[in-house]
C-alpha cells in the first residue's frame, strides 16, 4: 500500500506535465517547443539519479532513503507550483527528477525480494497500475484546474504521506555493504544487456510521440486545454487496464508474447495518428496507444523481476535510468522532428518501431519467460 501511494504521488504530475505544455506556454508567452523543455528537464536528471539508488540501498536502510527522497520531492513540487518564471520552473523540474527517481527502483527491489515469482507480475502490475491511476487523475484535473495546482496537490499529498510513512514504513534490513556500482557486471550478462537495449529503443519511440501529443492536438487540431487533457487522459485510463491485465497476461501467456502484443497495438496507434482522424476515432486511438505501451511495459518489468536475485537491485536502477534517459532523449528528438512535420515524425517513429518488432526475438530471448 505504501509503495502504491508513493508511486501515485510521484506520477500525479508526470503525464499531466506534457498535457500542460500549451497552458504553460500561453502563461509565460513562450513557443510550445520552448515550454516543452519541462518534460525532458525532469526525465534526464531522473535517469542519472536512478543509477545511485540501488548502490545506496546496499549501504543505507531503504526506509531512510525513501523518507528523505519523498520529503525533497514534495518540496520541489511546491517550488514548481509557485515558480514566478520559467527558469525556476525548469529548476524545480530538475529537482523533481533527482528525488523522484528513488520510487520505482525501490519498489521493484522490494517486490522482487518479497513476492513469489508466480504472482510477481500481478503485484508489479498493481504497483504500476497505481502510478497510472494517479497519472489519470492528474491528467483529468489538468483540464479543469489552474496548471500550478497540478504541482501543489502532490506537494501537499507527499508531505501527508511522509508523516504516514514516518510512523508505519518498516525499517528494512540493511546489507552493511559498500557503495559501489555493479551495473557493468549486470550488463555483462548478454540476456540482460539485450533486454535493456530493447527497453531503450521502445522508450525512445513511445516518448518521442507521447510527450508532444498535446502540442499536436493544440497546433494541428486547434483543441483547447480541456479537450487536450481529456484525450491524453484516455491514454492513461487504458494504461491502468493495460498494466493490470498486462501483468495477468505475462503470467498466463508469457512475458514475450505480451510484450509483442503491446508493440502491435502501438504500431496501430501510430498509423491512426498519421491519418488525422475525427475526434471520436482519435479518442479510440488514444485507448489503443495506451494499452499497447502498458502491455509491453508490464511484460518487460516482469522479465526484469525474474532475473537472478543478485542482479535485481542494479536491474531495477538500470530499468528506471534507461527508461527515463531514453524518454528524455525521445522527447528531445521528437520535439526536433515535430517542429518540422508531425506527419514525417509519425512515419519515422512508426518505421523504427516496426524494425524493432522484427528484431525483438533475439533481443528478448527465444522463450516467453
Amino acid at each position: 500500500m505504501i509503495l502504491c501511494l508513493e508511486g501515485a504521488v510521484l506520477s500525479f504530475s508526470v503525464a499531466a506535465t506534457s498535457a500542460l505544455i500549451p497552458s504553460i506556454a500561453w502563461e509565460f508567452r513562450l513557443p510550445f517547443f520552448t515550454a516543452g523543455k519541462i518534460v525532458w528537464l525532469y526525465l534526464l536528471p531522473y535517469a542519472i539519479a536512478a543509477l545511485f539508488y540501488a548502490p545506496l540501498v546496499r549501504v543505507f536502510n531503504a526506509r531512510k532513503i525513501a523518507l528523505i527522497s519523498l520529503l525533497l520531492f514534495s518540496a520541489a513540487n511546491l517550488l514548481a507550483g509557485f515558480a514566478p518564471n520559467i527558469f525556476l520552473l525548469f529548476s524545480a523540474r530538475v529537482l523533481m527528477g533527482i528525488f523522484g527517481a528513488s520510487v520505482i527502483p525501490l519498489g521493484l527491489i522490494l517486490i522482487a525480494q518479497n513476492i513469489p515469482r508466480e504472482v510477481r507480475a500481478k503485484k508489479i502490475g498493481l504497483f504500476f497500475g497505481a502510478t497510472f491511476g494517479a497519472s489519470l487523475l492528474g491528467l483529468f484535473l489538468s483540464g479543469i484546474l489552474y496548471w500550478r495546482l497540478i504541482y501543489i496537490i502532490p506537494a501537499i499529498a507527499g508531505l501527508l504521506l511522509w508523516i504516514f510513512m514516518f510512523f508505519y514504513l518498516p525499517a528494512f534490513k540493511e546489507e552493511k555493504g559498500t557503495f559501489k556500482f555493479n551495473y557493468f557486471a549486470v550488463l555483462a550478462n548478454r540476456s540482460v544487456l539485450f533486454i535493456f537495449v530493447y527497453i531503450f529503443c521502445i522508450s525512445v519511440i513511445y516518448h518521442g510521440i507521447q510527450h508532444w501529443l498535446s502540442v499536436y492536438f493544440a497546433q494541428d487540431f486547434g483543441f483547447r486545454q480541456f479537450l487536450i487533457s481529456m484525450l491524453i487522459t484516455l491514454g492513461s485510463l487504458s494504461g491502468i487496464c493495460g498494466e493490470i491485465f498486462g501483468g495477468y497476461s505475462a503470467d498466463r501467456l508469457g512475458r514475450n508474447p505480451t510484450a509483442n502484443l503491446g508493440m502491435v497495438l502501438m504500431l496501430a496507434g501510430i498509423f491512426f495518428f498519421l491519418l488525422k482522424l475525427p475526434l471520436g476515432y482519435l479518442a479510440a486511438t488514444m485507448v489503443i496507444w495506451g494499452l499497447g505501451w502498458t502491455f509491453n511495459h508490464a511484460a518487460l518489468s516482469a522479465k526484469l523481476a525474474d532475473l537472478p536475485m543478485n542482479f535485481v537491485p542494479e536491474a531495477a536502477g538500470l530499468n528506471s535510468s534507461v527508461r527515463f534517459f531514453s524518454a528524455g532523449l525521445g522527447t528531445w528528438l521528437g520535439g526536433a522532428l515535430m517542429q518540422q512535420s508531425f506527419k514525417f515524425s509519425f512515419i519515422c517513429f512508426g518505421v523504427s518501431l516496426f524494425l524493432l518488432a522484427l528484431f525483438s526475438k533475439p533481443l528478448l530471448g527465444k522463450h516467453g519467460g
